[in-house]
């Protein structure tokens, strides 16, 4: 640490949201320090979305090669060895940390990084403890930015402190499959995982408290998913109530109450159990309340306005800290936009309404913009149309014929576009139109005006707005 302990900016974190707003600070030339306790980079590269993808894209390549989706193509048994996966996984997290957070900061001058576990003593004051006897310290700053990310949360469950349950970070790092797995929860997370071990070949089980798995999504698409899903092998039983956790002899069981007529009490077990059940800011050990930023209280995310502006004055926040809705690349632009706001009053505001999100099952979904229920519930009123890939020429022509596309509109505002949902095996690739729509409030008349390339699973975009208008089944391949 410097011997001057005076900074410009402070940034507490070192993940997606901490690096945009450093990169920003470094831009204006201010003195600033970054302060982490744990790994650099955060969730997202180091237990979140780089690992879970990378064992999904080996699910994905094992399934494939033994469901292959042309006919005329024989299956073949892949020999497949977990840890052998996990390694190369910890290889890819490793230099994709280095090239992409100690490389980065290296090259900014202006950034010093002290690693050390953080709480505020007064509003500019911070105490700093890189850990051990005597090694406590102070710093002080006009400004700081509170990127702490989050950490898993569990619902108050009878047993579950007695219990040896994976999160997400030991789920990606088991040296062995398991042959069973629960999974309490269907949101994203919970899904990716069960799918990706299922894949490699464990018995899973899904447990949602809700009537449908990822319920924030439209009903339709939940309902595809959990039928892609079952047909798999996934068991996933809904409108669940756990009552208690237990463990005998290794194995975990759940005592809850299940979807049965008459909502009697089961006992699911398997050799590992996974708590897929959200997370939570990561704001406890902070003491804000010293530098007057006030949280809210159910989850202690940090309140912030448009602005990522805290409660405080001279303090700013984002990324998982602020809670809903926690993705990686929104939290790069939120730290990105508070160190603006903090270093030069600019009022940058983010459109959150454009924001995309993505769940990377087999077929994915991908969402942006107001669901149907939204629309209706904001305004009372919405216009929709659903396409089923079925009727995307490019999708018949490779056999992904799974999933649809479904497209909200205002219609009392020329049928401008206010939501985009699909269910497709490339669905993450095909939002960005969808998301370019949305953040320039384009019409339903603005996309079918546009050439697409054809054959191309993106057409999905064009056909959809075109059902606003025309029956598609009594179209030709090339539409205008």
């Amino acid at each position: 640490m410097a011997g001057n302990n005076r900074y410009d900016l402070v940034i507490i974190g070192g993940g997606s949201a901490a690096f945009g707003a450093a990169i920003k600070a470094n831009l204006f030339g201010v003195k600033t320090a970054m302060i982490e306790q744990d790994v650099l980079g955060g969730t997202c590269v180091n237990v979140g979305c780089v690992p879970s993808k990378n064992l999904l894209g080996a699910g994905e390549i094992l399934h494939s090669s033994n469901n292959p989706r042309y006919p005329s193509i024989s299956s073949c048994q892949s020999d497949f060895d977990i840890s052998k996966t996990i390694e190369e996984k910890e290889h890819l997290i490793k230099g994709l940390r280095k090239q992409k957070y100690l490389d980065v900061l290296s090259g900014l001058d202006n950034v010093e990084l002290i690693e050390a576990s953080v709480s505020f003593v007064s509003s500019k004051i911070l105490r700093i403890d890189n850990g051990g006897a005597g090694s406590s310290n102070k710093i002080e700053a006009d400004k700081f930015i509170i990127a702490t990310g989050s950490s898993p949360s569990l619902p108050i469950t009878k047993g579950i402190d007695s219990v040896e349950y994976l999160t997400n970070k030991e789920a990606l790092s088991l040296k062995e499959r398991p042959s069973s797995l629960i999974v309490v929860g269907g949101g994203p997370l919970g899904l990716e995982f069960a799918q990706m071990y299922s894949r490699f070949g464990t018995k899973v089980t899904v447990l949602q408290r809700s009537q449908r798995v990822i319920p924030d999504h439209e009903p339709e698409i939940s309902k595809a998913l959990t039928h892609y899903l079952s047909d798999e092998g996934i068991e996933i039983i809904t409108g669940v109530d756990i009552k208690e956790v237990y463990q005998k002899n290794g194995i975990k069981f759940i005592t809850a109450s299940g979807n049965n007529e008459k909502k009697k009490a089961q006992t699911f077990e398997a050799e590992q159990l996974l708590m897929a059940t959200g997370r939570r800011p990561n704001t406890a050990d902070l003491h804000l309340e010293n530098a007057g930023v006030k949280v809210k209280e159910n989850n202690g995310a940090i309140i912030v306005d448009s602005e990522m502006h805290t409660s405080a004055a001279h303090v700013w926040a984002g990324g998982d800290v602020v809670g809903k809705p926690m993705f990686e690349t929104l939290a790069a632009k939120e730290g990105a936009t508070a160190a603006e706001n903090a270093l030069t009053g600019s009022h940058r505001r983010i459109d959150f309404l454009s924001v995309p999100s993505a769940v990377f099952t087999s077929p994915q979904v991908a969402t942006v913009g107001l669901t149907e229920e939204k629309m209706i519930e904001e305004y009372g009123y919405c216009s929709c149309r659903t396409l089923e890939m079925k009727e995307v020429p490019k999708a018949l022509t490779v056999n992904q014929t799974e999933g649809l596309i479904k497209m909200a509109v205002d219609p009392k505002k020329n049928n401008t576009v206010v939501g985009v949902h699909v269910f497709a095996n490339i669905a993450a690739e095909m939002i960005h139109e969808a998301v370019m729509a949305i953040k320039f409030r384009l019409t339903i008349d603005d996309i079918i005006d546009t050439v697409h390339v054809f054959p191309t699973m993106s057409e999905a975009m064009k056909l959809v707005a075109t059902s606003f208008k025309q029956d598609i089944t009594k179209l030709s391949c090339c539409v205008e």
